[in-house]
């Protein structure tokens, strides 16, 4: 691994990036987080820099998502994939699992738990514990036990988050699709990503042949390292100014 960020291509690069711990700072909340101003306007000298071959790739919900992003105009891959917005700017949506009951039980373990938070989207639902780290294994033996017999579904211990998701989509899944149709096609990938839920994007990239950055510490397959956020919103930068 290296510190060394690989350099993007106006013609032949196409850029995945996640959201939360990647090009905004993680933040006791979901809806807490802080993302500096400029960063849409960047996103989008950068969309267009790229012919358009720019995705946000998120288990965010979409919808939450336009809350920092406001002049978002690009594709995205939001709840992991399940809701796409491919490049030509059709709507894709992956079948939707029963996860009321599910639902249900978490908001009943949070009611009875000081700082813990439960975020429902479409197709996922995410159960945080960063307000009360003691709580995480507490969190990961529920909703293990929950799933329980559901094959349908997955679930995936993050940063300080537990989340249940369709185990049909995944961001792999999300970036393959997005570099079998235009404008990526043809393109070298490049995804940069802070979390275990980003290794698999990490491995679909790898498998065609790109580059993956892994932001902040922790073990990874990715083949660059940088150290925070703001460490990847600058060569973000660099890379606006250098892409040729």
């Amino acid at each position: 691994m290296t510190t060394t960020l690989p350099t993007l291509s106006a013609r032949r690069s196409a850029l995945f990036l996640d959201f939360d711990g990647t090009l905004a700072d993680l933040a006791s909340r979901p809806d807490a987080v802080q993302v500096p101003d400029d960063l849409p306007p960047l996103l989008d000298a950068l969309h267009q820099r790229l012919d358009g071959a720019l995705a946000i790739v998120t288990g965010r919900a979409r919808d939450d998502l336009r809350r920092w992003l406001p002049a978002q105009r690009w594709p995205g891959a939001f709840e992991h994939g399940a809701v796409r917005v491919a490049g030509d700017g059709r709507l894709r949506l992956a079948d939707t699992p029963e996860l009321q009951a599910l639902a249900d039980l978490a908001q009943d373990f949070v009611s009875r738990h000081h700082g813990l938070v439960l975020e429902r989207k479409q197709t996922s639902l995410s159960l945080h514990y960063r307000l009360n780290p003691a709580l995480g294994p507490a969190c990961l033996d529920l909703l293990t036990q929950a799933l329980n017999g559901r094959d349908d579904l997955q679930l995936m211990h993050g940063k300080a988050v537990v989340e249940v998701k369709s185990a049909q989509v995944g961001k792999g899944y999300a970036i393959a699709a997005f570099m079998s149709e235009a404008p990526f096609a043809g393109r070298r990938p490049c995804f940069a990503g802070d979390d275990v839920t980003d290794e698999d994007g990490f491995a679909a990239v790898h498998a065609l042949q790109g580059e993956t950055i892994k932001v902040g510490d922790g073990p990874t397959r990715a083949q660059h390292r940088c150290a925070n956020p703001q460490a990847l919103r600058a060569w973000l930068r660099h890379a606006l100014e250098t892409c040729t």
